[in-house]
């Protein structure tokens, strides 16, 4: 398999465990449990009739992981949502005394290409993401399924996503320590990715989570693939703002389209903004398709071009940002 084109963080795979929560989250963490116990969600309930059923179905990656990662549905409970997507709901909640978020998946029950596309994804997530372990790829802890709803549980992230951050900062105020930290963290859970084989295709600030000690997590893997088996992206797969063009006009992709997203997500960091803000996400596509570049993403172009086979460029910003660390 060909090197990662994020080889300079390289690193040793960590242990197949449970990451520990870190003592300074310790009371925090017991701080929310007491919440949520207090307020005995309204959704509690809703979601207890749904995960009695006798037809729920715990799903695992496999059969030989199967008992580790079997969710104890008697110690699940679901808070408020906090975020949602066309088919998803994200809720707050707490699994075996550990705050956690749940992903909640509704299958549409009449058979069609929707339903079998979401059922792809939610099987294609579970499968990556409990074999993948790295400080910089969020954790996955346990899944279910009771047609026509299905879980994901996995750690909580506190401070919300990238994006969320970004927007409640003033344009082009991250400092240059600040934007070369997020951008590593970032760095590094992509390269392991890449090093296991795993192409994200939609790498986003949307998809990029921190924790309280405001450390980036790579998450939402519903998009993904294996690098032997990715096949032409029908159906645009990602996110116009992010999706690089080879995705757009649905050919085969390789890692480089991550890391073209990555130089995106490198150009929201510094400027705190939007990706082609003032285009709606169509225009944008053709935009990159096309190569008719708006004038504020120029700024970027003249060190990141679109010719990913330059993406020799990224490593030189990453040996900079190693030496900016040291």
């Amino acid at each position: 398999m060909a090197s990662s084109c994020f080889h300079a963080f390289r690193l040793r795979r960590p242990k197949s465990k449970t990451l520990t929560i870190p003592s300074s989250s310790k009371s925090h963490l017991n701080s929310e449990m007491e919440n949520l116990e207090r307020k005995r969600f309204d959704s509690m309930e809703s979601w207890s009739m749904i995960l009695e059923s006798e037809n729920v179905e715990t799903w695992e990656a496999s059969k030989e992981d199967e008992e580790e990662w079997t969710a104890d549905l008697s110690q699940l409970f679901i808070g408020n949502k906090f975020a949602s997507g066309a088919h998803s709901r994200i809720y707050r909640g707490i699994y075996k005394q550990r705050a956690v978020a749940v992903k909640m998946v509704r299958i549409p029950n009449q058979m069609d290409e929707t339903k079998t596309l979401l059922e792809q994804e939610f099987k294609c997530e579970v499968a990556l993401l409990s074999r993948l372990f790295h400080p910089n790829i969020v954790q996955f802890i346990a899944a279910c399924k009771k047609p026509p709803v299905y879980c994901i549980i996995t750690e909580y992230m506190s401070q919300g996503t990238l994006r969320m951050y970004l927007n409640k900062k003033e344009p082009y105020s991250l400092s240059t320590e600040t934007i070369l930290r997020l951008a590593l963290d970032i760095s590094r859970g992509m390269e392991y990715l890449h090093s296991q084989g795993v192409i994200h295709r939609d790498l986003k600030s949307n998809n990029l989570l921190l924790n309280d000690e405001m450390r980036v997590k790579v998450a939402d893997f519903g998009t993904s693939c294996l690098e032997t088996q990715c096949q032409e992206t029908k159906g645009n797969k990602g996110t116009y703002r992010w999706m690089a063009p080879e995705m757009i006009k649905e050919k085969h992709c390789s890692r480089k389209v991550d890391v073209y997203s990555f130089g995106i997500v490198l150009w929201e960091l510094t400027t705190a903004l939007l990706p082609f803000q003032g285009m709606t996400p169509v225009q944008a596509a053709f935009a990159v398709a096309e190569k008719v570049i708006s004038e504020i993403f120029c700024e970027i172009t003249h060190w990141w071009p679109l010719d990913k086979q330059k993406s020799n460029i990224l490593d030189g910003f990453i040996q900079f940002g190693i030496c900016f660390e040291e």
